[in-house]
């Protein structure tokens, strides 16, 4: 088969799965929920009917369930999106946001918001995000200055100092949590460590929404540049790309990215890794192929990891997180163990 044969198989399987993919969660629950039923509601909020509907069912479609699974949508395309262009900026085919620290910061800097260590700047929904950037921008900051020899970034020490930023954040989320001086959000703590879509409202998503396809369609536009610094900085700078300059933008944009989904869904680790990974072995390396393939195929596992999450076991609920790093640790161990000697 054509490589662009294959390529537009792949795009156009996703365009499919992922719509029925949403449409099967929002069914799928405690309550089960027909398709009539989800139609109905979706044609009364677009005004489209005048019939009478459950107000239950329109409760738990409108109100719990569709906020929560854009948010997860979005979660899981931006992860990806922010896993491509750390893995693309630092040449390593492991970097992804959690591994390097990136989540963890930001969940420290919401975290310091979300329990009254830091007043409001802004409206609420830009305050803790606004927070969750800074803490992310500082972990990313002091990761790369660490890994840093001289003039030359190391793969090992970028790795090693990321999972070692990563552990001590975790650790000052969890401090923060038992220190807060509102004892009652205590359980925040588990929210920021593990990672969860249960507080996502309607009032929420328009700014993860904004920084997320923002990022995505930014990083559409960068797309020659990256597929350049896979080649090298060097190559990258007589190609007539301004590298230093690129490197602080994508940074940037990926510390903007992961903050704003971190304060709204906690840390939700190891979706930057696999994801980029599968897209390449489905579409190859250039990176416009790789970046719509990955939201898509992100925004597809973060809907059925949720859905898996809120079902697995009746009246109870996993945090999201859990069920990331049983996937994504192993897929991270199998990787170390075939780049070893790249990567060492």
């Amino acid at each position: 088969m054509k490589a662009s044969l294959r390529i537009r198989l792949w795009f156009s399987l996703l365009l499919v799965l992922l719509p029925l993919s949403f449409l099967l969660a929002l069914r799928m629950g405690t309550v089960d929920i027909s398709y009539r039923d989800i139609i109905q509601v979706f044609l009364a909020h677009l005004h489209l009917v005048s019939t009478p509907i459950d107000p239950l069912h329109e409760a738990i479609i409108w109100q719990l369930r569709l906020p929560r699974l854009l948010l997860a949508l979005l979660a899981g395309g931006g992860l990806s999106l922010v896993g491509v262009l750390m893995q693309a900026l630092v040449r390593n085919p492991l970097a992804e946001p959690y591994v390097l620290g990136l989540s963890g910061g930001a969940s420290v800097g919401a975290a310091l918001f979300s329990l009254g260590f830091l007043p409001p700047l802004l409206h609420l929904h830009l305050s803790m995000p606004l927070a969750a950037f800074a803490g992310a921008v500082l972990a990313i900051g002091i990761v790369f200055l660490l890994a840093r020899r001289g003039p030359v970034l190391s793969a090992s020490r970028l790795l090693l100092a990321g999972v070692a930023l990563s552990s001590f954040l975790a650790a000052l989320t969890s401090f923060l949590a038992f220190a807060s001086p509102e004892p009652d959000k205590i359980r925040m703590m588990l929210f920021w460590l593990l990672g969860s879509f249960s507080l996502a409202t309607w009032a929420q998503l328009p700014v993860p929404s904004g920084t997320t396809l923002g990022g995505f369609l930014i990083a559409l536009l960068l797309t020659r540049a990256l597929d350049a610094f896979l080649l090298g900085e060097e190559q990258a700078l007589h190609l007539g790309f301004h590298t230093e300059r690129l490197k602080r933008g994508l940074l940037v944009l990926a510390a903007l990215v992961t903050s704003t989904l971190v304060a709204f869904t906690g840390v939700i680790g190891f979706v930057g890794l696999i994801v980029p990974h599968t897209s390449r072995m489905l579409v190859g390396p250039s990176h416009a192929r790789v970046l719509p393939i990955s939201f898509l195929l992100g925004a597809l596992l973060m809907i059925w990891t949720d859905t898996f999450a809120r079902t697995m076991f009746p009246g109870q609920e996993i945090p999201v997180g859990i069920l990331t790093a049983l996937l994504g640790v192993p897929f991270f161990l199998f990787l170390l163990q075939q780049l070893k000697q790249e990567v060492f």
